[in-house]
């Protein structure tokens, strides 16, 4: 027979409030568990698919000085690409100084950049700052430029740097035309650079043939310190000097030289004469529009820039891109490359590409002086 008092029943009901209370509480905890697991609200733009963040990137730009593409064109198109995919990136440039380049990778390592986008200075350089990133399980894109002599980067994305330079000597043959005994100078680019190496592959396949031929002379050929449009200037005036004011053309190997000739040109009152570049620089176009220049090679660097962060933006999210279809030898490894085409431009073709994002614009190209320049060419 039961005996439960009022007391001992009031008991037991305490007991069993304590225990549901304690059940509520559990099961609350688990709830919360699970939404921070699950990123309950919002999540974090730089998370990648199945809620992995992606790691950093940084992108390390050479110079300002060799061409000014590196912070008026590549710089605001890579950023854009990874603010639009939601990835941290920071961009930095290293004014030439090799040594702040590794300190800038190192720093950028050290703030948890999983992905280095690299434009080396030198290939030396170059191959430190990647066999550094590789020790710490960073991964190493080369952009633009190749980096000689490592296993330690990932992919190159470029543009095919002998087919520019093909276009370059073409580009004088066209333009100095059936003129016999040509004098000719040649301008090339950094001898610390394999883009300029490549370059100059290119276009002396072309004019060795007019030289070997007998139809050119070559005035000089000399490389330019580290594209220094300044010791360009004084490079070319040298060439001018020896060869007693009689140049009929120079192979420049990108627009910032081939204006450090037109500037001594002009300085010594001397006809204009044709001269070629590279990079579709406002001032090399301007040059073209003017007379000044026969031609340039336009390269799409938007296009350069997006292949660029595509790949980045996969290694920084531990993904594995799609290998690119060619490849090429850096001296210790077959590296995957995206190898863009490069195109002539000159002032009868100046129109198609005005339209180009990364393209200079016709209020740039015809301001000033250059409106009646740009009135009869049609632009």
């Amino acid at each position: 027979m039961s005996h439960n008092t009022p007391g001992k029943q009031r008991k037991l009901l305490i007991l069993f409030c304590a225990a549901l209370l304690a059940l509520a509480l559990t099961a609350a905890g688990c709830g919360d568990d699970e939404e921070e697991a699950g990123g309950g609200g919002g999540g974090d733009s730089t998370q990648a698919e199945g809620g992995k963040k992606a790691g950093k990137v940084a992108v390390l730009l050479p110079d300002s000085k060799s061409s000014v593409r590196w912070e008026t064109v590549d710089r605001p198109f890579l950023k854009q690409a990874f603010e639009e995919a939601g990835v941290e990136a920071e961009i930095q440039n290293a004014e030439g100084d090799k040594s702040t380049q590794q300190q800038q990778a190192e720093q950028a390592i050290t703030n948890g950049a999983k992905v280095l986008l690299l434009v080396n200075l030198d290939s030396g350089s170059g191959a430190a700052i990647a066999a550094n990133a590789k020790a710490q399980g960073v991964k190493v894109i080369d952009y633009d430029r190749l980096t000689l002599d490592t296993d330690a980067t990932e992919y190159y994305v470029s543009f095919d740097n002998e087919k520019v330079g093909e276009l370059q000597g073409q580009g004088l043959v066209d333009c100095i035309g059936d003129k016999q005994n040509a004098q000719i100078a040649v301008l090339n680019g950094s001898p610390t650079d394999n883009n300029a190496t490549l370059f100059k592959n290119g276009y002396d396949s072309v004019i060795n043939k007019k030289f070997d031929a007998g139809d050119w002379k070559e005035v000089d050929d000399q490389s330019v310190p580290d594209w220094d449009n300044q010791k360009a200037l004084t490079i070319f005036e040298q060439m001018l000097q020896k060869a007693d004011n009689k140049v009929d053309g120079v192979l420049a190997a990108n627009d910032g030289l081939g204006n450090a000739a037109i500037s001594a040109l002009k300085q010594r009152k001397l006809d204009q004469i044709p001269v070629t570049g590279q990079d579709a620089t406002l001032e090399g176009i301007q040059n073209i529009v003017a007379g000044d220049q026969c031609m340039t090679v336009y390269k799409a660097v938007k296009k350069e820039a997006d292949a660029a962060a595509k790949l980045a933006i996969a290694l920084a999210r531990g993904e594995t891109p799609q290998a690119p279809d060619a490849e090429l030898d850096n001296g210790t490894k077959k590296v995957p490359s995206i190898l863009l085409d490069p195109v002539t431009v000159t002032k009868d073709n100046i129109s198609e590409y005005m339209g180009e994002p990364d393209f200079p614009k016709k209020e740039e190209i015809c301001a000033g002086k250059l409106a009646s320049k740009c009135e009869e060419l049609g632009l």
